[in-house]
């Protein structure tokens, strides 16, 4: 207890040296800037505005006020991270739902790391953060990745590097910003899974898209199920042929006296144009033996 309260004390400190004038560090290397940047130090929350590059757009507010009620309880055990603005102004980098619920309940200073940063390190450091997040959806990751590329140039195999994921997933998560946009909503909101639309990107044509999303959400469909529905609108011909020929009647007839009479179930496949096939099946050589003997009876 007596060192959380050294920590705390120590952060109010460098919160005090923080608003002095005199101290209004810019950079790394000006005066006491080893003293304040990467420290831990409480902050006034009105000091602090929002990250306007935060990837995140979702809160839920059940589990914001699950969070308030328990920073309520034990404090902001994760301090959020900020970088300076100008003197004694700061924006938010990582930790919006931590700010966020802390507000709901009141608190008027919060630990922060301060950083310096410039817009695009800002942007990183946000989108970054929050690619590592467990609670994100798979488009908010999609779209944290594209804006990586699209406004930081990162390549597939720097962002690999920075976010400690392989090539194969980024791109996997990349591909799904190709899926039509109410398909991209309901994975969102959790109506369909990532697995779910990791196949239905394998249909090229939207409207087919929507066609199959809008089947598995009527019929429930598992990923396994949708998987076997896209297979089937790729190659419509697999399914037709896979499907048995409907026996004549004079086969079906025949059937049971083939097998009555060789002991076996006999199997028989018939053609379009009419020909067939008749497979008598064996268990031993002394089972082939005896069917070999009631063919040659038979002569």
């Amino acid at each position: 207890m007596a060192k959380a309260t050294k920590k705390q004390a120590l952060g109010r400190g460098l919160s005090a040296l923080l608003k002095d004038p005199s101290n209004d560090i810019q950079s790394a290397q000006d005066k006491n800037a080893d003293t304040i940047i990467g420290n831990i130090v409480e902050l006034d929350i009105d000091a602090i505005e929002i990250n306007p590059f935060q990837p995140r757009t979702n809160f839920n507010e059940e589990t914001l006020r699950e969070l308030a009620s328990s920073i309520k309880e034990l404090g902001v055990i994760q301090p959020i991270t900020v970088r300076k603005l100008e003197f004694n102004k700061f924006q938010l980098v990582s930790g919006e739902r931590r700010f966020r619920a802390s507000k709901l309940i009141g608190l008027t200073t919060i630990p922060a790391y301060i950083r310096i940063a410039n817009d695009q390190e800002s942007l990183e450091m946000a989108l970054v953060e929050n690619i590592q997040r467990q609670d994100l959806d798979p488009i908010e990751i999609a779209l944290s990745y594209q804006r990586l590329i699209d406004e930081i140039s990162l390549t597939q195999e720097q962002m690999s590097e920075r976010v400690g994921k392989k090539r194969s997933t980024i791109a996997n998560y990349l591909r799904l910003l190709k899926l039509d946009p109410i398909i991209q909503t309901g994975m969102r909101d959790g109506f369909i899974s990532m697995g779910h639309g990791r196949a239905i990107i394998n249909i090229e044509d939207q409207n087919v898209q929507l066609d199959i999303y809008e089947k598995i959400i009527s019929e429930k469909l598992s990923v396994r199920a949708t998987e076997s529905l896209v297979k089937n609108y790729q190659n419509p011909s697999a399914k037709k042929t896979s499907e048995p020929q409907e026996l004549p009647k004079f086969v079906k007839k025949g059937i049971k006296e083939f097998s009555e009479y060789f002991g076996h179930k006999i199997a028989v496949k018939v053609a379009k144009n009419g020909k067939g096939q008749i497979t008598i099946p064996f268990h031993s050589e002394e089972d082939f033996n005896r069917i070999k003997k009631l063919v040659q009876r038979a002569k």
